[in-house]
C-alpha cells in the first residue's frame, strides 16, 4: 500500500508517467483482488496520474488471469526454457493478449540472482544472443523484450565487477532497431543506504552494487525504454524501518515509519524519473 501511494503521489506531483509492476509472488501474498483494488483506489485519489499496470515474470496462468483483470501489459517469462519452447509459450500468450490489446513482454537470456521466488545460479546466467533476439521477436510478435546484458536480481547486481555489457546491448539494438528493450535488475543499490541499514542492525553485504546512473542513461541510448526497480524500494523500506525502531524502541505503531517511507519513496522515485529521462512527460503518453 505504501509503495502504491508513494508511486502515484510522485507520478501526479511530477507529471510523470509510471508503470506499476505486480509479481506473481505479490499476487500470491496479497491476492490479485487486493492488489488491483489498491491500484484502482490510488488512481482515483491521484486522478491526474498517468500509469500502466504490468504483470512481471508471469507464466501462462498468471498472464491469462492478468489479461482478463484489465492489466495494460503482461510478461511471459519462459527464458529458462529452450529457445523453441520459449517461442511457443510466448506466442500462446501473445495470441490471447492481442484479443484485448494487451502488450506482451518476453525475455531471452537468463539473469542470475534472487528476487521474490526467482533463483538462478550464477553459472547458469547467460547473455542474450543478438541474432536470436531478432529471430525471437519476429517469430513471437512480442511487444518488448527483456534482455540479459549483465544485471541480476537482488542486491548484488554484477558478478566480478563487470557491469552492463554495452557491446552486447549495442549488437541487440543493431539487430532490432527501434524495438523496445527492457532491463531487469536495474536498481542502483546505494552504498549509503546499505551502510545505514547495517548501522541500525542489518547485515547486508557491503560490496553490494547495482546499476549506476551513468549506466542507466547509456542503456537508454541503446534502446532500453523500460527498467525494473524493486530492490531499491525494499532497501529503502528496510532503512526507514530499521532506523525508526532503533531510534524509537518504545514505539510500535507501524503507520509512523509507514508515513516516513512514503515521503522518502516519493523523493527517491522522482529522482529516478530524472535519471531515466521521463520526468514531466505524462502529457506525451497516448492512452485510451
Amino acid at each position: 500500500m505504501e509503495q502504491v501511494l508513494g508511486l502515484f503521489e510522485a507520478a501526479q506531483q511530477s507529471n510523470t508517467p509510471v508503470i506499476v509492476q505486480i509479481t506473481p509472488a505479490a499476487r500470491n501474498y496479497a491476492t490479485p483482488e487486493m492488489l488491483l483494488g489498491m491500484v484502482m483506489s490510488a488512481s482515483n485519489i491521484y486522478n491526474k496520474a498517468v500509469y500502466a499496470l504490468h504483470l512481471d515474470h508471469g507464466n501462462e496462468a498468471h498472464a491469462f488471469a492478468a489479461i482478463n483483470e484489465g492489466y495494460t501489459s503482461v510478461m511471459i517469462d519462459a527464458s529458462h526454457d529452450t529457445f523453441e519452447e520459449n517461442v511457443r509459450r510466448t506466442v500462446e500468450v501473445v495470441k490471447e493478449a492481442k484479443k484485448k490489446r494487451v502488450a506482451v513482454e518476453a525475455e531471452l537470456g537468463v539473469l542470475s540472482g534472487v528476487e521474490d521466488d526467482l533463483s538462478v545460479d550464477e553459472s547458469k546466467a547467460r547473455y542474450t544472443d543478438p541474432l536470436q533476439a531478432a529471430e525471437f521477436v519476429r517469430m513471437t510478435d512480442c511487444t518488448s523484450l527483456a534482455v540479459a546484458v549483465g544485471t541480476s536480481h537482488g542486491a548484488y547486481k554484477f558478478s566480478g565487477g563487470k557491469g552492463l555489457q554495452f557491446d552486447v546491448l549495442s549488437e541487440i539494438q543493431n539487430e532490432l532497431p527501434g524495438f523496445p528493450l527492457v532491463l531487469h535488475g536495474a536498481s542502483n543499490v546505494s552504498k549509503g543506504v546499505i551502510d545505514e541499514i547495517n548501522h541500525y542492525g542489518g547485515n547486508l553485504l557491503r560490496d553490494s552494487r547495482g546499476v549506476s546512473d551513468e549506466e542507466i542513461r547509456k542503456a537508454v541510448q541503446f534502446g532500453v525504454c523500460k527498467v525494473n526497480i524493486a530492490t531499491d524500494l525494499r532497501l529503502l523500506w528496510t532503512k526507514v524501518h530499521r532506523r525508526f525502531f532503533s531510534e524509537s524502541p518504545e514505539l510500535f505503531d507501524p503507520t509512523i515509519p509507514g508515513k516516513a517511507y512514503i515521503r522518502e519513496y516519493v523523493d527517491f522515485i522522482i529522482q529516478r524519473f530524472e535519471v531515466l529521462g521521463c520526468l514531466g512527460k505524462a502529457g506525451s503518453v497516448k492512452h485510451d
